[in-house]
């Protein structure tokens, strides 16, 4: 493939592919620390009962898996689209930002991850409406939805090609 081609698309390309490494090296580093996951979970539950119940040790367990799951599955599906975007006959710029834009998707599991992070300490509750989580959750939805938006309308309604 022609480098070139990609060079537009590079930020984004490169916060896709980030994201999918982050999913891997969640899921490598489950296989081989799984119980300091599940150690880190149960000692802040511990310290904190009075915002704990009996499904929040399994729960938080979950929303770092969620985390993992997301990256995964989030980087793959961005990468593909910001080829797409690179293939695409929109501007540079226009090419640039709207791979930028889709590449912030990429955030959307470490939403999930600082509410595991935070979870043990604040309980459920408070971690799912911490200002780090919802900030996370719509600059990644946000700038996807703009993005994709953007890849839309450049492929559907931009330059129209004379046969």
């Amino acid at each position: 493939m022609n480098t070139q081609l990609l060079k537009d698309v590079r930020w984004g390309l490169a916060m896709s592919l980030l994201c999918l490494l982050i999913g891997v090296g969640l899921g490598v580093s489950f296989g081989l620390y799984e119980d300091s996951y599940q150690n880190y979970i149960s000692a802040g539950i511990a310290a904190h009962p009075e915002l704990h119940d009996a499904i929040s040790q399994n729960s938080i367990w979950r929303w770092v898996l969620r985390a993992h799951f997301h990256a995964a599955g989030i980087g793959a599906f961005l990468t593909g689209l910001v080829v797409v975007v690179a293939l695409s006959d929109m501007g540079a710029m226009r090419k640039q930002a709207t791979a930028i834009c889709m590449g912030l998707g990429g955030l959307y599991p470490m939403a999930w991850f600082s509410m595991f992070l935070l979870a043990p300490a604040l309980g459920r509750k408070a971690a799912k409406h911490h200002w780090l989580v919802e900030l996370l959750t719509y600059v990644s939805i946000g700038g996807f939805l703009l993005g994709m938006l953007s890849l839309l309308v450049g492929l559907f309604l931009g330059r129209q090609r004379k046969n």
